[in-house]
């Protein structure tokens, strides 16, 4: 508790807007495809409903990061929360599919101005010595709603429509939040009155930039989006045990994944970025080999407890990194981050999917194993851009003892 009462503010109000966000995606997102096929189309235009959130998100993220430097990060931050709500409160009274299409479409331009505004001025706020368990707090808040979600999930019995009503009612108290709370923030106000941005260029020519881009798309396409895509199908097909198991094993992850988290971002501040990333990479890359080599349910929750410490490692130290870089001056460099990780998020389930489709799982998995063991070489010869933590001020008390 001691560490979470010395971040800064700006900090823990974006913690408190993450989990309100969260709870109500978590709520959503489950519904989405199951409403999309209440207008009678197939499952490909379903998943495309999904996808569209995604792409618009990767679409943006450039010209966010512009609009972040010009405008700052509060106003941005609640614009984006905005848009979402009202795009996910037009989506609950959609007639037709392509509605529905177009404002979950719309909904992601929102999302991404707003992760791209929050991840900035996380970034910006915490000094070097805290970005990790800065970076922890902020994903665990994130994991907590998306727990929590799912519980609320009850009002689909009654109607698909309900998530989004919910949804963007959590969005409108997150956008209060996020605006209150940070109204006396200076940093963040508009660019013009703070130092210049990062220039994408120059980050791009830090290969510790380079490999936390890397490091952030293998997470995102195998630990989030490849097995999102193929382990529930895989437990099905090639496990042949009950759905309930496929719910035990990514409750698993998430568990061991937020019981992680902090514990990880002290690591990450104390022993360096790199070690952390190249551990959780190589971690998920042995869950993956595992998956079909010890076919049986103990191997199931094995690999389910690996992915989840190196899904906590992917969740801290790269984004730690990128901020190390950034040093508080970059919303284009931050958004070009985050775009990294949605490209992932896009390509793992398909790929995935289309590898298993040809191949089998066992291939599609042992590509993801690859896909997390390659940047490791990059991540280790990059330099470490932890700077040393400035000594602890000494209390009255510790100074009268000496």
């Amino acid at each position: 508790m001691r560490r979470w009462r010395g971040l800064p503010s700006e900090v823990r109000a974006l913690v408190g807007v993450a989990f309100m966000v969260a709870l109500g995606f978590g709520l959503v997102a489950p519904a989405l495809p199951l409403f999309a096929r209440e207008f009678g189309v197939g499952k490909a235009s379903a998943g495309a409903v999904v996808s569209a959130f995604a792409i618009m998100r990767i679409a943006m993220a450039p010209f966010v990061g512009r609009l972040v430097n010009g405008f700052g990060e509060r106003l941005m931050l609640a614009t984006g929360i905005g848009v979402v709500a009202v795009s996910s409160a037009l989506a609950g009274f959609s007639q037709t599919y392509w509605q529905l299409l177009v404002l979950r479409g719309i909904g992601g331009v929102g999302s991404i101005m707003f992760s791209v505004s929050a991840a900035s001025l996380l970034v910006r706020v915490t000094p070097d010595h805290q970005r990790g368990q800065a970076q922890g707090v902020w994903a665990g808040a994130f994991l907590v709603g998306m727990i929590a979600g799912p519980a609320l999930g009850t009002v689909a019995h009654f109607s698909l429509r309900a998530p989004f009503f919910i949804y963007a009612g959590t969005l409108v108290v997150a956008g209060l939040l996020g605006l209150a709370a940070l109204r006396h923030s200076e940093l963040a106000a508009p660019q013009a009155t703070r130092t210049a941005p990062l220039a994408l260029a120059t980050a791009m020519r830090n290969r510790a930039y380079l490999a936390a881009l890397a490091a952030s798309f293998a997470g995102d396409f195998a630990l989030f989006g490849a097995r999102s895509a193929i382990l529930p199908q895989f437990v099905t097909d090639r496990l042949h045990l009950q759905q309930g198991w496929v719910y035990a094993a990514f409750l698993i992850v998430s568990l061991v994944s937020g019981a992680l988290l902090l514990p990880v971002g002290r690591v990450a501040d104390t022993r360096g970025r790199r070690p952390v990333i190249v551990v959780g990479l190589l971690v998920g890359a042995v869950a993956f080999v595992l998956l079909p080599t010890f076919a049986t349910a103990t191997g199931l929750v094995l690999a389910a407890v690996l992915v989840g410490v190196a899904g906590a490692a992917d969740s801290v130290a790269p984004g730690a990194v990128m901020g190390d870089v950034v040093s508080g001056r970059g919303g284009t460099v931050v958004a070009v981050f985050q775009m990294s990780g949605d490209v992932g998020a896009a390509l793992g389930p398909v790929v995935a999917g289309w590898i298993a489709d040809g191949a089998g799982y066992t291939t599609s998995f042992l590509v993801s194993a690859a896909v997390c063991v390659v940047p490791v070489l990059a991540v280790a010869a990059a330099p470490e851009t932890l700077r040393a933590a400035p000594p602890a001020p000494m209390s009255a008390a510790a100074s009268d003892v000496t």
